[in-house]
Protein backbone atom coordinates (compact mmCIF):
# COMPACT_ATOMS: atom_id res chain seq x y z
CA UNK A 1 0.00 0.00 0.00
CA UNK A 2 2.71 2.56 0.90
CA UNK A 3 3.77 2.29 -2.98
CA UNK A 4 -0.08 3.27 -4.52
CA UNK A 5 0.15 5.89 -1.79
CA UNK A 6 3.41 7.47 -2.55
CA UNK A 7 2.88 6.58 -6.48
CA UNK A 8 0.01 9.09 -6.14
CA UNK A 9 0.98 11.63 -3.72
CA UNK A 10 4.43 12.06 -6.66
CA UNK A 11 1.75 12.34 -8.98
CA UNK A 12 0.01 14.69 -7.16
CA UNK A 13 3.21 16.63 -6.63
CA UNK A 14 4.18 16.67 -10.13
CA UNK A 15 0.70 17.80 -11.39
CA UNK A 16 0.69 20.66 -8.66
CA UNK A 17 3.31 22.27 -9.93
CA UNK A 18 2.81 21.30 -13.87
CA UNK A 19 0.07 23.19 -13.26
CA UNK A 20 1.86 26.00 -11.50
CA UNK A 21 4.28 26.53 -14.20
CA UNK A 22 1.54 26.65 -16.98
CA UNK A 23 -0.81 29.00 -15.89
CA UNK A 24 2.54 31.20 -14.50
CA UNK A 25 3.95 30.96 -17.72
CA UNK A 26 0.38 31.31 -19.97
CA UNK A 27 -0.11 34.63 -17.56
CA UNK A 28 3.38 35.72 -17.79
CA UNK A 29 2.72 35.80 -21.73
CA UNK A 30 -0.43 37.35 -21.47
CA UNK A 31 0.83 39.97 -19.71
CA UNK A 32 3.22 41.12 -22.31
CA UNK A 33 0.44 41.08 -25.07
CA UNK A 34 -1.21 43.97 -26.52
CA UNK A 35 -4.04 42.33 -28.54
CA UNK A 36 -7.16 41.26 -26.71
CA UNK A 37 -7.55 38.32 -28.22
CA UNK A 38 -4.01 37.02 -27.79
CA UNK A 39 -4.40 37.80 -24.05
CA UNK A 40 -7.81 35.82 -23.52
CA UNK A 41 -6.16 33.08 -25.76
CA UNK A 42 -3.19 32.91 -23.24
CA UNK A 43 -5.43 33.37 -19.78
CA UNK A 44 -7.57 30.41 -21.21
CA UNK A 45 -4.86 28.24 -21.20
CA UNK A 46 -4.24 29.26 -17.08
CA UNK A 47 -7.68 27.64 -16.68
CA UNK A 48 -5.79 23.92 -17.78
CA UNK A 49 -2.93 25.20 -15.22
CA UNK A 50 -5.58 25.86 -12.56
CA UNK A 51 -7.47 21.95 -13.30
CA UNK A 52 -4.54 19.82 -13.02
CA UNK A 53 -3.36 22.38 -9.67
CA UNK A 54 -6.88 21.54 -8.67
CA UNK A 55 -6.11 17.84 -8.85
CA UNK A 56 -2.77 17.63 -8.03
CA UNK A 57 -3.68 19.26 -4.80
CA UNK A 58 -6.25 16.88 -4.48
CA UNK A 59 -3.73 14.03 -4.90
CA UNK A 60 -1.17 15.41 -2.88
CA UNK A 61 -3.03 16.20 -0.15
CA UNK A 62 -5.05 13.22 0.40
CA UNK A 63 -1.82 10.54 -0.58
CA UNK A 64 0.94 13.11 1.72
CA UNK A 65 -1.71 12.45 4.90
CA UNK A 66 -2.20 8.60 4.25
CA UNK A 67 1.67 8.46 4.01
CA UNK A 68 2.01 10.16 7.11
CA UNK A 69 -0.19 7.44 8.67
CA UNK A 70 1.89 4.29 6.95
CA UNK A 71 5.24 5.37 7.45
CA UNK A 72 3.99 6.08 11.32
CA UNK A 73 5.01 9.90 11.68
CA UNK A 74 3.93 11.65 13.90
CA UNK A 75 1.26 14.34 12.52
CA UNK A 76 2.53 16.25 15.79
CA UNK A 77 6.06 16.42 14.07
CA UNK A 78 7.69 20.33 13.29
CA UNK A 79 7.81 19.28 9.38
CA UNK A 80 4.50 17.87 8.97
CA UNK A 81 2.71 20.38 10.39
CA UNK A 82 4.83 23.28 8.93
CA UNK A 83 4.25 21.40 5.35
CA UNK A 84 -0.06 21.14 5.94
CA UNK A 85 -0.11 25.10 7.29
CA UNK A 86 1.84 26.33 4.12
CA UNK A 87 0.14 23.81 2.05
CA UNK A 88 -3.46 25.37 2.66
CA UNK A 89 -1.87 28.92 3.06
CA UNK A 90 -0.73 28.07 -0.49
CA UNK A 91 -3.69 27.45 -1.88
CA UNK A 92 -5.24 30.34 -0.33
CA UNK A 93 -2.81 32.37 -1.75
CA UNK A 94 -3.48 30.88 -4.91
CA UNK A 95 -6.80 30.65 -4.83
CA UNK A 96 -7.20 34.44 -3.91
CA UNK A 97 -4.38 35.97 -6.68
CA UNK A 98 -6.21 34.13 -9.07
CA UNK A 99 -9.35 35.89 -9.38
CA UNK A 100 -7.73 39.45 -10.99
CA UNK A 101 -6.07 37.02 -13.94
CA UNK A 102 -10.09 35.47 -13.84
CA UNK A 103 -10.85 39.45 -14.08
CA UNK A 104 -8.81 39.47 -16.72
CA UNK A 105 -9.75 36.50 -19.27
CA UNK A 106 -13.35 37.96 -18.96
CA UNK A 107 -12.48 41.55 -19.79
CA UNK A 108 -10.20 40.01 -22.54
CA UNK A 109 -12.57 38.39 -23.87
CA UNK A 110 -15.09 40.43 -24.27
CA UNK A 111 -12.85 43.51 -25.86
CA UNK A 112 -11.67 40.83 -28.66
CA UNK A 113 -15.20 39.62 -29.03
CA UNK A 114 -16.29 43.68 -29.35
CA UNK A 115 -13.12 44.27 -31.58
CA UNK A 116 -12.13 46.47 -29.05
CA UNK A 117 -8.29 47.64 -28.14
CA UNK A 118 -6.95 46.55 -24.79
CA UNK A 119 -7.50 48.95 -22.27
CA UNK A 120 -6.29 50.55 -19.07
CA UNK A 121 -8.45 48.28 -16.70
CA UNK A 122 -7.49 45.49 -18.43
CA UNK A 123 -3.55 46.19 -18.03
CA UNK A 124 -4.70 47.14 -14.25
CA UNK A 125 -6.18 43.47 -13.70
CA UNK A 126 -2.95 42.39 -15.54
CA UNK A 127 -0.39 44.15 -13.40
CA UNK A 128 -2.40 44.10 -10.30
CA UNK A 129 0.46 44.09 -7.63
CA UNK A 130 -1.89 42.18 -4.77
CA UNK A 131 -2.60 39.84 -7.15
CA UNK A 132 1.10 38.98 -8.22
CA UNK A 133 2.44 38.71 -4.90
CA UNK A 134 -0.42 36.70 -3.93
CA UNK A 135 0.79 34.24 -6.76
CA UNK A 136 4.37 34.47 -6.25
CA UNK A 137 3.97 33.97 -2.56
CA UNK A 138 1.88 30.61 -2.89
CA UNK A 139 5.03 29.38 -5.59
CA UNK A 140 7.36 30.30 -3.17
CA UNK A 141 5.26 28.41 -0.49
CA UNK A 142 5.06 25.15 -2.53
CA UNK A 143 8.75 25.32 -2.87
CA UNK A 144 9.42 25.26 0.79
CA UNK A 145 6.89 22.42 1.17
CA UNK A 146 8.70 20.16 -1.47
CA UNK A 147 11.93 21.46 0.63
CA UNK A 148 10.54 19.61 3.58
CA UNK A 149 9.34 16.63 1.99
CA UNK A 150 12.60 16.01 0.42
CA UNK A 151 14.65 16.59 3.37
CA UNK A 152 11.99 15.95 6.21
CA UNK A 153 14.17 18.16 9.10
Amino acid sequence: MDKVATFFHLLGALLLVAGIVLAGTAFETARRRQRPVEIALLLGLTRIGVLLVALGSVLAGIFGLWLVNIEHYDYASGWIDAAIALYLTALLLGGLGGQRPKQARKLAQQLAADDKPANGQLGALLNDRVSLAENYASLLLILVILTLMVFKP
